[in-house]
């Protein structure tokens, strides 16, 4: 398998030089799939043309997914009042 993969860096590497920029991505994605533990024909057939790499800055957990947008005429529930909140259960006694 790691013939394949210096294989494929090569290749990768001749398409750059080319200014072949789309056939390099191509190989270099199907080089992490195969590292990521696909097959070679499942790397082969694999469309990475949709594929989203994190963008540079947004690290960490969970900075890359979207946020969520409220329905229209959503209104947030009201806050509770703080001077109200359990007393009628610890009072008594």
């Amino acid at each position: 398998m790691s013939d394949s993969i210096d294989d494929l860096h090569e290749q990768m590497e001749a398409a750059a030089e080319a200014m072949d920029f789309e056939e390099a991505r191509r190989l270099r994605d199907r080089i992490n799939l195969i590292r990521g533990g696909a097959t070679r024909d499942a790397a082969a057939e694999a469309d990475t043309s949709g594929l989203i790499r994190q963008q540079p800055g947004a690290m960490g957990l969970g900075t890359s997914r979207q946020r969520a947008t409220p329905p229209p005429g959503w209104k947030p529930p009201p806050k509770p009042d703080p001077m109200t909140k359990a007393t009628s259960r610890t009072r008594r006694k």
